[in-house]
């Protein structure tokens, strides 16, 4: 015991406790950590696996290097976002040039470099201890117990991931009634399939084994794995690589496609065509569109705004509604990863236009790698929100200065994708407090649950401020369009609607099949040089304003308003050109129904096809 306790010694056992506690510094602030114990175990396996693998530090110190590096980063996150490195923000890192980090950082730039330095100096100080102590050698016949246990361990990990985990079995119980949003599980058909309790298995080599018995699983799931520092690291980069593979793939299939568009008579003068897409934005909730709260005091008054009171978008998820608004996937074919085809953003490429993807929300992940696989088309991308959906979050105004450095660029023709965070839960956190204008409001209540029917009002309240602060968003684009001098033109469109527990309905958030799901907020905006430019199209604009629309027109339509051409053109789905002609729009609710023959079932305006819905195809 006395050698553990010389001054050398215990500096290196500090050290690997220091770097260990590091998941559990929300602790400090005061915020609670999922699965302390689970953490807590998987580090303390860990560091016996480490060990007994490699029987000395010495011999293992060095693949701590990386977690000593991304130390700062760690913590900052930590502190500053309340969530350690993820996928996204090493999509960030790697995607970031180093001009673009040191404009990002700015002066913290020396503070950051100086924290990198101190624990690369920390690092290699321990790395010295470790090699010149022996007091740490794993030498007597535990070692071998040690890595039987491991061997153990690591063979039912691999049959558990191949094969999977059968449901924990428990006493029969009587049937009881689902609770109100257990039907969301339509949007996951591999949970749908698996027996409760159950894990599937991956099943690369082909073979049918039973799945390992419950009570033989490892007492840990991999996402605590990746929680825990600094082995968990390794997790969060194996995590990183599958999606870039996995963006990859998507790409491959769309790597030779080409529209062969051209615009069909170019001229000199500078031209910006802008696409917001917002996010969780309800029709009904838009006093543009009748609500009796004036939540849009700003867009009201645009003279050259031309709201589109029927549009709607065929599914109510961001991952799978984007898709279909910014390229020609049909939207009975959302269900689907991918797509043949790439995004209006290279048309607008082909045809001369220098394009940007802005956007406030993340880059990776389960819901946003297929959107990310179309922004990539961008000659410049930039994913600002380093909070994800968090409290945390950035606030949408954070892209009013890459549209400034857009807009000034010196390339003439420019078309601009603004993707933005607009009325995502938590709708509190979408907005500043001089925003807070219904109360009671969400605004300093501390981890708000969307079920709690307690908090009805104040979901509804906050809901109808952050369309609030929608309005001073778009008008604050808009303003900047104007002062561009340029000639100028802009589409919003919302990814989907929200249900906010109508009446009697008990039904919140999206994911629904509901009318408030499907019914979106959207407009056109042009610039009076626009007009001069385009006259036909903003007549037929006026003409079509009307008109039963859905996403699929936005893709056909943001080509046509550039009066880009190419082969295969669909006019007839553009609403800007007089060959438009409405078509019928289908939604995903209990298949493929036909919304313009549907009936509106409840308070929750249920879509209910008053014929056979089509099957989905998946």
């Amino acid at each position: 015991m006395r050698p553990l306790l010389r001054p050398a010694n215990l500096i290196l056992l500090l050290t690997y406790l220091a770097v260990s506690l590091v998941p559990f510094a929300p602790a400090l602030l005061g915020r609670p950590l999922a699965r302390p114990w689970q953490v807590f175990g998987i580090e303390l396996f860990a560091w016996v696996a480490a060990w007994a693998v490699f029987k000395r530090p010495a011999r293992f110190h060095w693949l701590l290097l990386p977690a000593f590096l991304a130390l700062p980063t760690e913590i900052y996150l930590l502190t500053y976002y309340g969530q350690g490195i993820s996928t996204h923000h090493l999509g960030i890192i790697a995607e970031t040039s180093p001009m673009e980090a040191l404009e990002f950082l700015g002066n913290t730039v020396w503070l950051m470099l100086a924290a990198v330095a101190a624990v690369l100096a920390w690092w290699a100080g321990t790395l010295r201890i470790a090699r010149a102590t022996r007091a740490f050698d794993w030498n007597d016949s535990s070692r071998w117990v040690a890595l039987a246990a491991l061997a153990v361990s690591a063979a039912v990990g691999a049959y558990s991931h191949e094969f999977g985990i059968a449901p924990k079995q428990v006493a029969a119980a009587p049937a009881r009634a689902l609770p109100p949003l257990a039907h969301l599980a339509k949007a996951s058909p591999a949970a749908a399939a698996r027996p409760p309790g159950g894990i599937p298995g991956a099943g690369h080599t082909g073979l049918a084994l039973a799945p390992l018995p419950h009570w033989a699983s490892l007492p840990f799931e991999f996402d605590a794995f990746s929680q825990s520092w600094p082995f968990g690291l390794l997790a969060r980069g194996v995590d990183f690589y599958k999606e870039r593979e996995y963006l990859a793939q998507l790409s491959e299939r769309s790597t030779r496609f080409r529209f062969h568009a051209r615009q069909a008579k170019p001229d000199a003068a500078p031209e910006v065509v802008v696409l917001v897409l917002g996010e969780s934005s309800r029709f009904d909730r838009w006093s543009l569109n009748g609500y009796a709260r004036d939540t849009n005091p700003l867009l009201r008054q645009e003279a050259n705004l031309v709201a589109l009171p029927d549009v709607i978008t065929a599914v109510s998820a961001t991952r799978l509604s984007v898709p279909v608004i910014i390229s020609r996937k049909p939207s009975m074919k959302s269900l689907k990863d991918g797509f043949a085809e790439k995004s209006f953003l290279t048309a607008y490429k082909e045809a001369g236009f220098k394009t940007y993807w802005l956007s406030n929300q993340i880059s990776f992940g389960e819901f946003d790698t297929p959107i990310s696989v179309f922004a990539r088309e961008a000659d410049v991308v930039q994913f600002l929100n380093l909070g994800g959906f968090t409290n945390n979050s950035n606030f949408d105004e954070i892209l009013f200065d890459p549209l400034r450095i857009a807009l000034s660029d010196a390339a003439p023709k420019k078309l601009i994708v603004l993707h933005s965070l607009g009325s995502h839960w938590n709708y509190g956190h979408r907005y500043p407090k001089a925003f807070d204008k219904w109360q009671p409001s969400l605004h300093g209540i501390d981890k708000p649950v969307y079920t709690d029917l307690k908090l009805k009002a104040h979901l509804n309240n906050s809901y109808d401020s952050s369309i609030l602060y929608t309005d001073w968003f778009l008008a604050q684009v808009i303003g900047k369009l104007k002062a561009s001098g340029q000639r100028t033109s802009m589409v919003y469109i919302a990814d989907h609607g929200q249900s906010l527990y109508d009446g009697s309905c008990k039904l919140g958030f999206h994911g629904h099949n509901t009318q408030y799901d499907f019914h979106v907020p959207a407009f056109v905006w042009y610039s009076d040089l626009y007009r001069e430019r385009y006259p036909h199209k903003v007549q037929q604009l006026a003409r079509h304003r009307t008109s039963r629309l859905a996403t699929e027109n936005m893709f056909h339509t943001l080509l046509d308003m550039a009066d880009i051409r190419y082969p295969g053109e669909r006019l007839e789905w553009s609403f800007v050109n007089r060959a438009f002609a409405e078509h019928k729009r289908y939604v995903d609710s209990y298949g493929w129904s036909n919304y313009d023959n549907a009936k509106f079932k409840g308070d929750c305006r249920e879509v209910i096809d008053k014929g056979t819905p089509l099957k989905r195809e998946r």
